[in-house]
């Protein structure tokens, strides 16, 4: 391992902290030995510190309160799935070891303990090792405050790896082998993680060597202890690090938070309640039971005598948890504004305790709204093969759809089912708005009206301001803002697979703005200057976190035919989930009341957001960011039914692909024919791109007279295996090839198939060049209007390194139908399966 940076990657922090079980061992025979408050604030308290240590961006840090294990599960994977840099891996919680000590079980928000060590509602730390080792990140940092902790390294060596994917794993634990920590205090993080976040925020660079070191000098020096009064001492996998190898955690701006922890209602907590009972006492028993209080309090009995004296177990109980799911581009803002609203006044007792947490997660917009309007079901009684709380998340106690609209796509769903488990009840005003903008460089602004004009109208200006600027714009499958986005591409009659073909060209779109925005500039510059965007405006002003890419600066552009976001709240119901109904509409109401309030207002202003309601002015009015302007008329709502044929539409856009291959099989093709650099092996290489229900054929273009090509494969549905024996018996022949010919055929082929309906199509024609003589200039106009108006794209590849040179013909012809040129001066085989993985589905 090298010395490693994260800085500019794309970073990703699961923090697990367990601190409310369902089962415990006072009114459960099968629970585990307690609850775990401190884990509350080890969770608010590494993650403050893990957001302002200058590594992890906006997005980037995720904290579960309690999950259970489907849902630890599923972020788990999610979150693997999502990292490209640095994946940092947090558990808080209760664990046990199996009985001959070779596994560590984190137990979840479910986990009980059963006769024969059953150990249900437990994740082992074997496949949590598992899925961090197969992640897409290229380091992997584990943090483990749990009892037996140290013994995670015995598993990381015995972990059968042959191909040493787990040698990215780092572990940082907190305690040695075989050992058991104390639960800590209710009213401030555990030891261990209270001073890995105290150095974490000391400021500067901290490496994990720097960590591992400080935090052991700190917790020998408080003279921390475990269970049976044994010394607690952190462990990390293989210390001492080479000073070449080590992981940059945090780069802080040097200002160390020394906060206190949040003690609720002062020094105190439990003394308001204490003397309240005092009074009734001294009401009922006069002045000698006044003086035993007093005595109590004159000798420092502290907290365990008044405690005694009362009966009282404790200052707070376990606050409840509301469940809150949000659209993908506004989860961030919805946890901010959560994350204030839990430690405010508005959600804290007269006796300083706390009346409800709130855990805010996201999922892709489309599968929320059918799983809400056709699922419900499955999301109450889960089965393997449909399983909503796997694959989006809890049940939600309250949903922040980023446009009303789809509570009313969700109620149109509904009707038509013969039983429904969750009811919605929306609020009658959204929460807040921000419109879809059109995100352009700054060097692109000339000639470009920032408002009064359609989607289509700046799009036709940003061509003329540059003919090779992009417009990129995340899934509408994932996100509404680019679904809306997306009604205004299509508009009403347009043609949704060449409105497609005119957005800018990724093998996978990204999943929200925020992903998008970061990713430009990783692109590299000429990219991210030309790229325009279309995005939330609020990403604008608040910034997307992507904190060491130096990103292009952007104005937004305002269409008028794109709906904006107008986030609704809307309180979900679910059948048989009455058990604590009047608890929890309470929270939901305080919340609700304090989202929409000064205090919450003030949150969603510092994130961009602007007034539902009059001009549209932004919420933060103290200062209109360049750029962006300062009141703005809303477009028309969105509409529902809209939304829904404009999803169906990308769908088929973007369903299984047609590809015609036409490969060049005259004589000149002879010394370049045979291995993987050969004609047919480059082909080859391109079929993982198509999937089984992907439709494609194989032309060899030879043959200057009627006939231009002869087929090498059907034109039809394949499988893998069956293409490439088409493509080894191929053959060069002694004939020269007509490209004129051959491509108006196959122009003509792929109008004809793609004639009723959207689906993605594409022709490749791969060539030396050498026929490039028959593309004369009547012939070549005549090839690149029939690419014009085809509507398919056409990739031409050419084995030459000077194949798409301006003066060759392959460039205009590929420009003609927004296709790509590619010569052996690219990096040609990748180029080419990235242009066709983006038509066809991909091997399963």
């Amino acid at each position: 391992m090298s010395r490693f940076d994260p800085r500019g990657k794309v970073n990703r922090a699961l923090l697990a902290g367990v601190s409310e079980y369902d089962h415990t061992a006072s009114d459960h025979p099968q629970g585990v030995s307690g609850q775990l408050p401190a884990v509350r604030h080890n969770r608010t308290r590494l993650e403050d510190a893990l957001r302002r240590g200058g590594v992890f961006g906006a997005g980037e840090v995720r904290a579960l309160a309690s999950p259970a294990p489907d849902d630890f599960t599923r972020e788990l994977r999610r979150v693997c799935h999502e990292a490209r840099g640095l994946l940092l891996f947090y558990f808080a919680g209760h664990a046990v070891t199996s009985t001959s000590g070779s596994e560590l079980h984190l137990q979840m928000r479910t986990a009980r303990v059963l006769t024969g060590n059953g150990l249900p509602g437990s994740v082992r730390f074997s496949e949590v090792l598992g899925e961090l080792a197969e992640s897409n990140a290229e380091q992997v940092v584990v943090i483990l405050d749990c009892c037996y902790a140290g013994n995670a390294a015995g598993i990381w060596h015995r972990f059968d790896d042959p191909k040493r994917k787990k040698h990215k794993i780092l572990l940082l634990m907190s305690v040695q082998p075989n050992r058991c920590i104390l639960g800590g205090d209710a009213d401030k993080a555990t030891p261990f993680t209270r001073e890995v976040a105290h150095v974490l925020d000391e400021g500067g660079e901290v490496w994990l060597s720097e960590l591992y070191t400080r935090v052991k000098e700190r917790m020998a020096a408080a003279n921390y202890r475990a269970e049976d009064d044994d010394s607690q001492r952190p462990q990390a996998l293989a210390p001492p690090w080479k000073q070449d190898a080590d992981v940059l955690l945090a780069a802080g701006p040097g200002i160390v938070v020394e906060r206190p922890e949040p003690v609720p209602g002062g020094w105190f907590p439990w003394l308001r309640p204490l003397l309240a009972r005092a009074r009734k006492t001294f009401a009922r028993s006069g002045r000698t039971a006044l003086s035993a209080l007093l005595a109590v309090l004159a000798t420092g009995a502290g907290g365990y005598g008044i405690l005694a004296l009362t009966g009282d177990s404790g200052p707070c109980a376990p606050a409840l948890e509301l469940r809150v799911l949000a659209d993908p581009d506004l989860e961030p803002a919805v946890r901010a504004a959560a994350d204030d609203y839990v430690t405010s006044d508005a959600n804290t007792t007269g006796e300083g305790c706390r009346r409800s947490g709130v855990t805010v997660n996201s999922a892709g917009s489309a599968a929320v709204v059918n799983a809400l309007g056709e699922r419900t079901d499955a999301w109450q009684q889960p089965r393997e093969d449909d399983n909503p709380q796997r694959d989006i998340g809890p049940q939600p106690d309250v949903w922040i759809p980023a446009t009303g609209a789809d509570v009313d796509r969700v109620t149109a769903a509904a009707a038509k089912q013969d039983r429904i488990f969750a009811r919605l009840e929306p609020e009658a005003e959204p929460i807040a708005y921000s419109p879809v903008v059109l995100a352009v460089p700054e060097v692109l602004r000339a000639g470009l009206e920032p408002t009064g004009q359609s989607l289509s109208q700046l799009l036709t200006a940003l061509e003329r301001a540059d003919s090779r600027a992009e417009v990129h714009r995340p899934d509408p499958e994932f996100t509404d803002a680019a679904l809306l986005a997306t009604t205004g591409l299509y508009g009403d009659e347009a043609d949704a697979r060449r409105a497609e073909q005119g957005l800018a060209r990724t093998e996978r779109p990204e999943p929200s703005a925020v992903r998008l925005l970061c990713a430009l500039p990783g692109s590299g510059d000429a990219v991210d200057d030309r790229g325009a965007a279309l995005v939330p405006e609020f990403l604008l002003k608040s910034g997307i976190g992507c904190h060491p890419v130096t990103r292009a600066r952007r104005i937004a552009a305002y269409p008028d035919d794109v709906p904006g976001l107008e986030p609704a709240f809307v309180r979900v119901r679910w059948e048989d989930g009455d058990r604590d109904a009047a608890a929890r509409d309470d929270a939901v109401d305080r919340f609700h009341t304090w989202l929409t309030g000064d205090d919450g207002r003030k949150v969603l202003g510092e994130h961009g957001f602007r007034s539902p309601t009059g001009e549209r002015g932004l919420l933060d009015a103290a200062e209109v960011p360049e750029g962006l302007t300062g009141s703005v008329r809303p477009a028309r709502a969105a509409d529902p039914t809209t939304m829904d044929r404009t999803l169906k539409d990308y769908g088929d856009a973007h369903g299984p692909g047609r590809v015609l291959y036409l490969l060049d099989s005259s004589g000149s093709m002879a010394g370049r024919w045979d291995g993987p650099s050969g004609g047919p092996g480059i082909l080859k290489q391109t079929l993982p791109g198509l999937g089984g229900e992907d439709e494609y054929g194989v032309w060899a273009v030879h043959g200057t007279g009627d006939r231009t090509h002869t087929e090498l494969l059907e034109f039809g549905t394949h499988g893998r295996r069956e293409a490439e024996d088409a493509l080894d018996v191929a053959e060069v022949r002694d004939a020269e090839a007509d490209p004129h010919g051959a491509l108006l055929d196959a122009l003509a082929f792929m109008r004809e198939r793609g004639s009723g309906d959207d689906r993605p199509q594409l022709i490749v024609y791969l060539t030396d060049g050498e026929d490039d003589g028959r593309l004369t200039r009547k012939a070549l106009k005549e090839v690149v209007d029939r690419a014009g108006s085809a509507g398919v794209p056409v990739t031409m590849v050419s084995l030459s390194s000077s194949g798409c040179d301006r003066g060759r013909p392959a460039t205009p012809i590929a420009e003609a139908g927004r296709g790509r040129c590619l010569d052996a001066g690219d990096d040609l085989v990748p180029a080419l399966h990235d242009e066709v993985a983006r038509i066809g589905s991909g091997e399963e």
